[in-house]
């Protein structure tokens, strides 16, 4: 497990997922988080469950599982919720927020 924590990026050599500063330099965007802009700790966090879900499968009664589930929280999610969005692949962070964007002008308008 190698997380590489650099100005601007987060990057695993378990997962695809990366994390990088927002383009408003307020915050931090992670690939399985889309949508959410992070402070840079958070990030951190969410990069070391990433890691963890790419390098072993993590389910309740796993060693780890308390800490998981301690991250998660830091998140807001539960354990569960986040194994299972780390679990997926990571998409482009640019055009997930560009959708959640949208959603937002979208439910504003209503």
């Amino acid at each position: 497990m190698t997380l590489t924590i650099r100005d601007t990026t987060m990057t695993s050599d378990q997962t695809a997922h990366t994390a990088q500063q927002a383009s408003s330099r307020n915050g931090w965007e992670v690939s399985w988080l889309p949508g959410q802009i992070l402070d840079r700790n958070s990030a951190i966090t969410a990069m070391i469950l990433a890691d963890l879900v790419g390098e072993e499968e993590l389910h309740e009664g796993h060693r780890l599982w308390p800490h998981i589930q301690g991250w998660a929280e830091e998140l807001g999610l539960t354990g569960p919720e986040a194994v299972a969005a780390a679990s997926e692949p990571p998409g482009d962070i640019s055009r997930q927020q560009e959708q959640a964007d949208r959603q937002s002008e979208r439910e504003a308008a209503d």
